[in-house]
C-alpha cells in the first residue's frame, strides 16, 4: 500500500488515513439508511478507490481487481438489481472474491463515527441506535452481493462491526480560556463514546523510549489544528481535569482513552479551566520528542507529543498524561506513585490495601496474578484501587497518609495476565498489536468514585526483580526502605528502549525524576508519617529479571500471603 499524503481521504463526511488505520465517518455531514443511497455515495467510491490502489495489478490474478472505480461500483450495482449484464467478461468468483477481500479491507480500519450534539439534540440522545442502524444496513449490503454471487442464502452469519469500531458524540464547550489558548476553541470535546469491544487495533510502533523533559515555550503557541482533524477528550485523572487534545490520525489513542481514564462530563467541563493539557500530535516539535511545559501564571501543565510513527504506540499517550498529571500532584504536595494497589478481601475476615511499587518490568502487575492464583480459595474479592499510577497524600489528622488511584482501567501485557483474567475480560477490552510482542490491552479496571476515594495503606512493598532471594523483606528502618525506594533499581524488560540493570529516581521517570528537588522532602515525610504510624514498608522478590518461569516468584507470593492473612 502506498503511504503518499495523496492517499488520504479527506472530505467532510468522510475521513481516512489508511497509513494509520485509522477512518472517521461523520454522519452529521451524510448518513444513509437504504443501500442504494449507500452503495450510490462519494464514501463508498472513495473506499473502493483505497481498496484497489491497495492490490498489486503485478500479482493479482483477480481480473475484477484491475477494474476503474466506476466500474468496479457499476458492476456492484447490477449485481443487487439481478442484471446479468454485470458478470460480463467477469468471473463471479473473481467478483466475490474482490468483495470479501473489499470488506476484509474496510474492517481492517479502525473506524469511529462522529455525530455533533449540538447540531441536533435529538439525534444526539440516539446516537448508538444510529450508528447500530448504519452498522446493520452495510452489513446487509455486503450479504446481499455475497449470497447472489454465491447462488445461495448463508447457513452460518456472523454480526461483525460490519460499519464501524465506535462512535463518538461531539460538542463544543465554553471552557475558561486563558490568553494565549485560543486556538483550542473550536475543537470539539467528545460528549459521549460507545465502544464496540472486543477491539483489536494496530499502531506503527509497540515500545517507548526516553523520558519527558521541560521546555520554556508553551507548545500552544504552535497548536494550529483544525475542529474535525483534532478532538479532545476530558479526562479525569485522578481528582484532576486534563484536556487531551490528539489528531486524528492518532484515533487509536483517542479511543482507546475510554478504557483508561472516566470522561469528564459536560457540566464538569463547561465553565471549567484545565489542570492540565496535552496535544498529542503535533507537526511541529522542538527537535520530534516528547516534552511539557508549566504555565505558571494559569497553574496549568501543558504535554506535548510529536507527530511520529514511533509515537503511535499507547504508552506515549497514557505516560504524557500522567506525567503531567504527577507534576501538578507534586506541586500540590502529593507523592506520586509508581505502581499498583489492590485491596484484598480474606475469607478469614481480614481486609487488606497492599501497594506494590517499581519501574516498568519490575512484576508489580506479576506479583498481583501470582498472589490471586495462589490463593485463589482464600480470597473473597480483589479489587485493584490502581494499576500503574497512584498518589500518597499527607494529612494533620487522621488517616496521617492515603492512598488515591488516577485511571478507571489497566494498560497490561497480554503475556502478564492469567488466562482466567484475559478471558473474563475479553469482550470489553481494547488490544493493542496483539499479534506482537509486548502486546498491550487495556480493561476496565474499577469505578472512578472508588479510585479517587481515600485509601489506607496497610502494606507497601518494592518489586524487587533482579535479587536472588526469595520470599519478602520488612525494612528495620526508615532510611533503609527510603534508600531502596529512592534508588528505583531493576533489571530491565525490553517494555521500554531499556536493556540491563537501570535505576530511576524514585522508580518514577513520570513526574519525580523531572521534579526531583521537590519531590525528596515529600518522600523523607511519607517515609516518616508510614514508619511513625507502624505500617509496614518492605519488598517482594519478584526474580522477574533472571527468572522468566515465574517459580520464584510463587514462592514470594505464598510468603506474602501468609503475612497478609496471618498479622
Amino acid at each position: 500500500m502506498s503511504n503518499e499524503k495523496s492517499q488520504i481521504v479527506d472530505t467532510k463526511a468522510l475521513y481516512v488515513n489508511p497509513d494509520r488505520g485509522v477512518a472517521t465517518l461523520n454522519y452529521s455531514q451524510a448518513y444513509f439508511t437504504d443501500i442504494y443511497s449507500l452503495i450510490n455515495s462519494d464514501g463508498f467510491k472513495h473506499i473502493v478507490k483505497l481498496y484497489l490502489d491497495s492490490r498489486n495489478p503485478d500479482n493479482d490474478d483477480d481480473a475484477f481487481d484491475n477494474a476503474s472505480v466506476d466500474e468496479f461500483v457499476d458492476v456492484l450495482k447490477k449485481i443487487m438489481v439481478d442484471d446479468d449484464s454485470a458478470y460480463g467478461t467477469y468471473d463471479p468468483k473473481d467478483i466475490l472474491a474482490s468483495v470479501e477481500e473489499l470488506y476484509s479491507y474496510y474492517r481492517s480500519l479502525l473506524r469511529v463515527s462522529v455525530i455533533n450534539y449540538n447540531d441536533n439534540k435529538i439525534v444526539g440522545n440516539e446516537f448508538r441506535t444510529i450508528d447500530t442502524q448504519f452498522n446493520d444496513l452495510v452489513r446487509k449490503v455486503y450479504r446481499i452481493v455475497e449470497e447472489k454471487l454465491q447462488g445461495f442464502e448463508n447457513r452460518t452469519y456472523r454480526q461483525v462491526n460490519a460499519a464501524t469500531n465506535a462512535t463518538m458524540l461531539v460538542q463544543q464547550h465554553n471552557w475558561r480560556i486563558p490568553e494565549g489558548y485560543q486556538e483550542l476553541k473550536d475543537i470539539d470535546f467528545i460528549n459521549t463514546v460507545m465502544l464496540r469491544p472486543p477491539m483489536m487495533m494496530h499502531t506503527k510502533s509497540n515500545k517507548r523510549e526516553g523520558v519527558f523533559s521541560a521546555v520554556q515555550q508553551n507548545p500552544v503557541a504552535r497548536f494550529h489544528g483544525e475542529r474535525g482533524k483534532w478532538y479532545c477528550y476530558p479526562a479525569k485523572i485522578g481528582e484532576s481535569l486534563a484536556f487531551i487534545y490528539f489528531n486524528v490520525d492518532y484515533l487509536v489513542n483517542g479511543i482507546a482513552l475510554s478504557n483508561l481514564f472516566q470522561l469528564a462530563s459536560p457540566e464538569e467541563v463547561e465553565g471549567a479551566k484545565p489542570d492540565e493539557i496535552v496535544l498529542f500530535g503535533l507537526e511541529k516539535t522542538e527537535g520530534m520528542v516528547s516534552h511539557y511545559f508549566h504555565d505558571e501564571a494559569n497553574d496549568i501543565w501543558v504535554g506535548e507529543v510529536p507527530y511520529t510513527d514511533k509515537t503511535t504506540y499507547f504508552g506515549y499517550m497514557k505516560k504524557m498524561c500522567l506525567t503531567v498529571h504527577n507534576l501538578h500532584q507534586i506541586y500540590a504536595g502529593k507523592l506520586p506513585i509508581h505502581g499498583s494497589m489492590v485491596k484484598i478481601r480474606f475469607t478469614n475476615g481480614k481486609e487488606k490495601n497492599v501497594v506494590f511499587f517499581g519501574d516498568s518490568g519490575a512484576g508489580k502487575s506479576e506479583s498481583i496474578e501470582a498472589l490471586q492464583e495462589l490463593a485463589d480459595d482464600k480470597i473473597v474479592s480483589m479489587e485493584t484501587i490502581f494499576d500503574d499510577m497512584g498518589s500518597f497524600t499527607l494529612t494533620s489528622g487522621e488517616p496521617g497518609i492515603y492512598a488515591q488511584g488516577t485511571e478507571t482501567g489497566a494498560f497490561v501485557r497480554l503475556d502478564d495476565l492469567s488466562s482466567a483474567v484475559a478471558f473474563n475480560n475479553m469482550d470489553r477490552g481494547v488490544y493493542l498489536n496483539p499479534e506482537l510482542s509486548n502486546a498491550r490491552v487495556i480493561i476496565p479496571a474499577d469505578t472512578y468514585e472508588n479510585v479517587v476515594k481515600p485509601h489506607h495503606i496497610d502494606m507497601w512493598l518494592y518489586a524487587n526483580n533482579y535479587s536472588d532471594e526469595v520470599g519478602i523483606h520488612r525494612f528495620d528502618t526508615k532510611d533503609e526502605a527510603e534508600k531502596v525506594f529512592i534508588a528505583g533499581k531493576r533489571k530491565a524488560l525490553g517494555t521500554t528502549d531499556e536493556v540491563g540493570m537501570s535505576t530511576t529516581f524514585f522508580a518514577n521517570p513520570f513526574g519525580p525524576v523531572q521534579e526531583e528537588e521537590k519531590t525528596r522532602p515529600i518522600i523523607e515525610k511519607t517515609f516518616s508519617k508510614l514508619f511513625d504510624q507502624g505500617i509496614y514498608v518492605g519488598e517482594i522478590y519478584t526474580h522477574l529479571g533472571n527468572d522468566k518461569s515465574k517459580d520464584a516468584l510463587s514462592e514470594s507470593a505464598r510468603e506474602l500471603l501468609d503475612v497478609l492473612m496471618n498479622q
